[in-house]
């Protein structure tokens, strides 16, 4: 049975390597683009609720047929496997983003909030980020190696609640050293607030700053990056800090809430109104 991929990014549906990346997993599978009209980076996982999405046909600038959606990546990708692609979907890839999804990135990062969202609704998911920041960066490396991936996944599976974030250098396939399969690394980013005037004199403000960088621990995603090697890291939706339950456990807090115990619940000083 041939397989069905469901595709987007957040970068929008003009830039390059989402074609890139369509073409390259049309050797895989049947492929389904959906991909946002405009540029969603670092938008997380945003979700419409509350106003009408859209999905009009066009091409994407190589061609490739597509959906154009008004909503973000996680919108695209909940459109496609609600009904908007053709069922069933085997494998959601999101990418080629322009720019590494590394450490806490992927709480940002529209590119890998959509693969979670594809997660969510239990279907195995590959976000991939090229790193470099020229948004005319070659993605053909990129694109080759997702599909060599893809197959892999459609053959074997991922465990549940589990996506994998991909990050490629930026080089021929010559200087590559390789893959390394790594843990999430602890990012280190240099935000800045700039305030500025417009012209009615009235404050708006910039969030800016040096690019972001890493620690540099062996194993890590930012490690294998730097030293030239794909970095693949197993993401799972569980965020349970099961090292702290115990600890919490310990500080007494349940048996303060227990049946007939209502000291902690007291609403003296509280405004507003009881529910």
């Amino acid at each position: 049975m041939t397989k069905h991929i469901l595709i987007t990014n957040d970068d929008g549906a003009s830039a390059p390597g989402l074609g890139t990346l369509a073409r390259a997993l049309q050797a895989v599978g049947q492929v389904t683009v959906i991909a946002p009209e405009r540029n969603w980076s670092a938008s997380g996982h945003s979700k419409t609720m509350h106003s009408p999405l859209r999905a009009d046909p066009g091409k994407l600038p190589n061609g490739i047929p597509a959906l154009i959606t008004n909503g973000s990546p996680t919108d695209a990708i909940a459109l496609g496997l609600m009904g908007l692609a053709e069922p069933p979907i085997h494998l959601v890839v999101t990418g080629i983003n322009i720019g590494a999804n590394l450490g806490h990135d992927v709480t940002y990062s529209g590119t890998v909030t959509a693969a979670i969202e594809a997660t969510i609704a239990g279907v195995p998911a590959l976000a991939i980020s090229l790193d470099s920041r020229d948004k005319h960066a070659d993605t053909r490396v990129a694109a080759s190696f997702a599909a060599q991936l893809a197959r892999i996944v459609l053959a074997r599976g991922l465990p549940p609640k589990t996506l994998l974030n991909v990050n490629v250098p930026l080089k021929p396939p010559a200087s590559l050293r390789g893959v390394r399969i790594t843990r999430m690394g602890a990012r280190i980013y240099h935000d800045e607030l700039i305030r500025q005037l417009d012209p009615h004199g009235q404050p708006y403000f910039w969030i800016g700053g040096h690019p972001p960088d890493g620690l540099q621990e062996l194993g890590t995603d930012i490690w294998a990056l730097s030293e030239g090697y794909i970095s693949i890291t197993p993401i799972q939706l569980d965020f349970t800090a099961y090292k702290a339950l115990e600890q919490l456990r310990n500080w007494g807090i349940e048996d303060g809430f227990s049946d007939g115990s209502q000291a902690l619940l007291s609403l003296d000083g509280v405004e507003g109104n009881l529910i």
